[in-house]
């Protein structure tokens, strides 16, 4: 750093830097004087220099937030995906995500059903805790609202600066109080979940005017509307939370696509979900397609996940396998696909380890660095970064699942998983139940029988107390909880 200072001695100006000094006189002054008001300046920089260095490199060092987009189907099984059924059906966009994304092989709704499960993933609690517990959202207002005292994914990722938006299906509450833009998200364009609608012809609540649309094809607009959201939000650090309507019911799809599965022999139900996924597929092919455009592809987290198992309605099809339905808390009602897909960040590859949709909060919590408000309730799930890094595992944790239409009755339709093991009690019916139900619990060993075809309850009575002991316990907590003040 350079010091100046001026003194006078003799009659004669003599100029100090340092320990040294030496005459300025003559006609070389004005030089000298405007020479050294430039190294006295350039001194304070090179001290502003050596002071904000470190400051600089910690920002360089500092990771760019990521941006997340969590795509979510309805009511699509793992085996409606072409990766998993020899080619049934065209996936091909999503199939690269499962390629070259992390694939969880075990990986649970919180629900046999599409509103709770959506609670569960929004909050990282069970759903019976958020208030979340049935599905028409017209006639039963009390059992279908996310509690006003619940935080949301949304909620925090706002607070930690992100633009968030949701595109497609709410399903967790109607009513001003219970609207997205009051859960947390900046943006929605979508519909309530309870709405009479066709896929040509439906409501969309846009940035809270409701509007009719009767000239797309609502797939087709949802996509569009994921890519406009990401345009608009390219240079901040964005949530996006597309939640599809495909393949639910009513069952509709461009005939030209359909027919190309009919000419393969399917009935015309299963062709018309198969085009429906198809369509819903090739908008998540544009999607990404854009993220690469705008050079976003490395700093996006795109999850793909379902709400839960095939509705069936329609009649079975493929499911790799697995026991039940959508409604059924059996694997086939529960297990859903789910893959992380961030190739700049995770090598691809495929996980073991359980996984369930209340730790898909607390993941995104660690992956974006998020701070989480004190006021937000404890959450049921952990995070899942330590498997998908390599470095942990989650097989070891208790999971529990019940639903039946209307007010809760545990004793229909509730299952526990407990490392390999799974108790169930069995489902009965998918309208409200008559009085409790008196079918005796089972006890699946999963490693051993993964489709749940033999009780092997008589031959381990203990685990069967505990387990069953575990689960009432597990229903009196959460029960009481949902009907807190």
């Amino acid at each position: 750093m350079f010091r100046s200072a001026t003194i006078t001695t003799l009659g004669t100006r003599r100029v100090a830097t340092g320990e040294q000094t030496f005459p300025v006189a003559g006609p070389q002054g004005a030089f000298v004087r405007v020479l050294f008001a430039v190294m006295r300046n350039l001194g304070r920089c090179l001290a502003l220099g050596l002071i904000l260095m470190p400051l600089l490199g910690a920002l360089r060092a500092a990771p760019v937030p990521p941006n997340v987009i969590f795509i979510l189907a309805d009511d699509l099984a793992i085996g409606d995906l072409a990766v998993f059924n020899g080619g049934r059906t065209r996936t091909p966009a999503i199939d690269r995500l499962v390629r070259e994304g992390i694939w969880f092989d075990a990986a649970y709704s919180a629900s046999a059903v599409c509103a709770p499960a959506r609670a569960a993933l929004l909050t990282g609690r069970s759903p019976h805790r958020t208030g979340v517990v049935s599905l028409e959202m017209n006639t039963e207002l009390a059992l279908t609202r996310l509690r006003v005292d619940e935080t949301t994914i949304a909620d925090v990722f706002a607070a930690n600066g992100y633009r968030t938006g949701l595109i497609g299906k709410w399903h967790t509450g109607a009513g001003p109080e219970y609207h997205p833009l009051k859960r947390g998200f900046g943006e929605f364009e979508g519909f309530f979940g309870s709405d009479q609608m066709t896929y040509n012809h439906y409501t969309l609540d846009v940035k809270g005017v409701r509007g009719e649309v009767t000239d797309k094809y609502l797939t087709d607009d949802l996509s569009a509307r994921a890519v406009g959201f990401v345009r608009r939000h390219r240079s901040e650090p964005f949530f996006l939370f597309l939640a599809h309507y495909a393949p639910h019911r009513p069952l509709d799809a461009p005939e030209a696509v359909v027919q190309t599965y009919l000419e393969r022999g399917f009935n015309r139900n299963t062709a018309t979900i198969y085009a429906m996924i198809e369509i819903m597929d090739r908008g998540i092919g544009e999607l990404i397609a854009e993220l690469d455009r705008l050079k976003l592809r490395e700093t996006t987290l795109v999850i793909f996940a379902s709400d839960n198992g095939p509705d069936p309605i329609p009649g079975p099809r493929f499911n790799v396998g697995l026991r039940g339905t959508k409604y059924e808390v059996h694997e086939g009602g529960i297990r859903v696909p789910l893959v992380f897909n961030w190739p700049a960040k995770f090598p691809p590859g495929e996980r073991h380890a359980l996984a369930h949709f209340t730790d898909l909060f607390p993941t995104l919590v660690e992956l974006a660095s998020l701070r989480v408000p004190a006021t937000a309730r404890r959450r049921d799930g952990v995070s899942l970064v330590p498997v998908l890094t390599g470095r942990g595992d989650n097989t070891d944790l208790v999971r529990f699942w019940q639903w039946n239409r209307a007010t809760p009755n545990y004793t229909h339709n509730a299952a526990m998983r407990d490392g390999p093991w799974k108790l169930v009690r069995p489902y009965v019916t998918r309208e409200i139940p008559k009085g409790d139900s008196s079918a005796a619990p089972v006890l699946y060993d999963l490693a051993a029988d993964p489709f749940e075809t033999t009780d092997v309850a008589s031959a381990h009575p203990e685990r069967f107390q505990r387990m069953k002991a575990a689960l009432d316990a597990w229903s009196a907590e959460v029960e009481k909880e949902r009907v807190r003040p």
